[in-house]
């Protein structure tokens, strides 16, 4: 994934280049990569950096006119050009479509301007006119940067195996760390799966100056938006309706062709239902899969052509299965460790959608923004799977999340949720295309805080938007069926069909209870699952994992060193894994954790 590393030196180390080298070496993941290694010994910086060609970072490092300030940055910034107009009036000189104006607003307001950065990144300023270096992220952590701090100086990076690379003493998995990822498929409190390695906070402004602890600050706290004053119903969706076009032009322009990501749901189609391009001119893409055209497929095709823009699907068919081996190790390698191995499908349909446009916009988050959905919790796993000394860290994990939970519900989604859970899922897809998420852009999110309670119940006030915003899609419904207005009773009727098989298609698969399982395989030759499958959902790992993985699985899980993980019980992860692909049991969600740990153990820390 594109990014930064390296080192803030305590003491002079005549091998410190050659070590934030082979950092950002393990970060060249792709071809159209580029990267590059710069340094000052008076203040210990050494600094390297990952950048896809031609995107909003390619312009590193940047300094300003004097040659006192110089900074790198990874991920994309969404100024306003007024912000850029009165740069260029006192007299800076730079290129609005990249990361190079951003070292002339240091330049005037100082570390202040990191209130004002809207977007996803970390960065590092080098500021020899006072003798420091600062590390930053953005106020939600996903520009996420790990660290690790010794004798020697601060090491950072935007991925932990650059750190595992140069420090070999960090290859070991934190039990509390992993104890949390099988229950809640995350980590928690800004930690990561090894020992030694943490996450800068959201917000943080760390200063190293020679010779003195580091300063580590905190530009923004979340109490900022909290404490602000909660809107009427009118005036926050007429305050809405005014900030989402102006959003949006932000997210859908830039150095790099864009294209959107389209679902059956309600977060994407707002967005389309509001972005002023020409007719023909945003590509728009849908994720289907093998069994039928989804609900998903078929209403973003409809949604695209009332809206006068092209529409495509990326098909998960046969090829991801043959490939899946593969990706699954890639996923593993890319996130460190900490996604669940569903992203595999991600990286596959992302190096698809790359083909299409080099950008994607997505509604992703929408939900959890607008309607402070939580979209993760502690999941109940086979208990007897873990070994009886580490069961105590499984729940604990259920403790920690409980009591971070605690307190307004969008704060936990926007800043616990956002970092630690769909962080990896982003650097996964990060990887390969740059993201887009208009639905964190802070003047939404501020807005969003002083929402009326009721305007987060539901989808009505989305929909309305985006009736107002295109009136063509007022009537179509979402592959839930939700629509705008009064529905009649075949609406009704509709929308229980779909709901009921929505929850059909989850029961017979991926949450299939193990009775059903032993019950589907007594009526194996009848294939039940064609009736369900597809209808909502584009992948299938139940019966994949079942049927044409089950030898990858058994080759990988079932090898002597995965049944010897101190934290598992090897009789019962070779009773699961084969219980799975008979067909007798359900063991998915086990399956999908204890593959993605395996694959994490033998690629970084056996491997190294």
């Amino acid at each position: 994934m594109p990014g930064l590393a390296g080192i803030v030196s305590k003491r002079f180390l005549p091998e410190s280049n050659r070590t934030v080298e082979v950092m950002v070496k393990c970060m060249m993941h792709r071809p159209f990569y580029r990267a590059g290694v710069s340094a000052d010994q008076n203040l210990g910086l050494q600094c390297g950096w990952v950048c896809e060609a031609g995107s909003f970072a390619d312009c590193l490092p940047v300094w300003n006119e004097r040659r006192d300030v110089c900074l790198f940055f990874s991920g994309e910034e969404f100024a306003e050009q007024a912000e850029l107009d009165r740069l260029r009036a006192t007299g800076h000189d730079f290129d609005g479509r990249n990361a190079s104006y951003l070292v002339h607003w240091y330049e005037e307001e100082g570390l202040s301007f990191l209130e004002k950065l809207n977007g996803g990144f970390s960065g590092v300023i080098l500021d020899l006119r006072e003798g420091k270096v600062v590390l930053f992220n953005d106020r939600f952590g996903l520009g996420r940067m790990h660290f690790h701090e010794n004798e020697d100086g601060f090491y950072f990076s935007s991925e932990a195996k650059s750190l595992l690379k140069v420090l070999p003493e960090l290859r070991q998995l934190d039990l509390r760390s992993v104890g949390e990822y099988f229950s809640c498929a995350c980590i928690l409190q800004n930690r990561t799966l090894f020992s030694g390695i943490a996450l800068l906070p959201p917000g943080s402004a760390w200063t190293f100056r020679p010779r003195q602890p580091a300063e580590k600050q905190l530009y923004f706290r979340v109490e900022q938006w909290e404490q602000q004053p909660i809107l009427g119903e009118a005036e926050y969706y007429a305050r809405l309706k005014e900030i989402w076009p102006q959003i949006l032009s932000r997210y859908l322009r830039g150095p790099q062709r864009v294209a959107l990501s389209l679902t059956g749901g309600v977060d994407s189609r707002l967005i389309l239902a509001w972005a002023r391009h020409p007719t023909g001119d945003l590509p728009c893409y849908t994720f289907g899969g093998p069994y039928r055209e989804c609900a998903d497929v078929k209403i973003s095709r409809e949604v695209a052509r009332i809206c006068s823009q092209p529409h495509q699907t990326i098909q998960v068919d046969g090829e991801f299965i043959s490939e899946y081996p593969r990706l699954a190790e890639q996923t593993v390698y890319l996130s460190d460790g900490s996604v669940e191995l569903t992203a595999a499908i991600d990286l596959y349909i992302q190096q698809k959608a790359r083909a299409i446009a080099p950008a994607r916009v997505t509604g992703t988050n929408g939900g959890e923004i607008l309607r402070s959905l939580v979209a993760f919790k502690p999941m109940r796993l086979r208990a007897d799977l873990f070994a009886g000394e580490f069961r105590h860290y499984i729940e604990a994990a259920a403790e920690t999340y409980a009591g971070e939970l605690i307190g307004r519900r969008l704060s936990f989604t926007a800043f616990k949720q956002a970092p630690w859970f769909m962080c990896s899922k982003f650097i996964v897809e990060r990887s390969e295309v740059t993201l887009r998420m208009p639905y964190f852009d802070n003047e939404l999110v501020s807005l969003v805080y002083q929402a009326p309670p009721t305007s987060r119940d539901d989808n009505a006030l989305s929909l309305r938007l985006i009736a107002e915003g295109c009136p063509g899609l007022r009537h179509l419904g979402t592959d839930r069926g939700i629509a705008l207005g009064r529905v009649s009773g075949v609406g009704q009727a509709r929308r229980l069909v779909e709901e009921f098989m929505f929850k059909a298609e989850y029961a017979y698969d991926y949450g299939m209870p193990q009775w059903l399982a032993k019950a589907d395989h007594a009526f194996a030759s009848l294939h039940l699952e064609r009736l369900f499958l597809g209808r909502h959902k584009f992948y299938h790992f139940r019966v994949w994992f079942r049927d044409q993985l089950a030898q990858y699985l058994q080759d990988i899980l079932l090898s002597r060193r995965a049944r010897a993980r101190s934290y598992l019980e090897g009789r019962i992860l070779e009773k699961m894994v084969k219980g799975h692909v008979n067909g007798r049991a359900n063991y998915t969600l086990e399956i999908h954790r204890v593959l993605a740990l395996e694959l994490l153990q033998r690629q970084l820390i056996e491997q190294g």
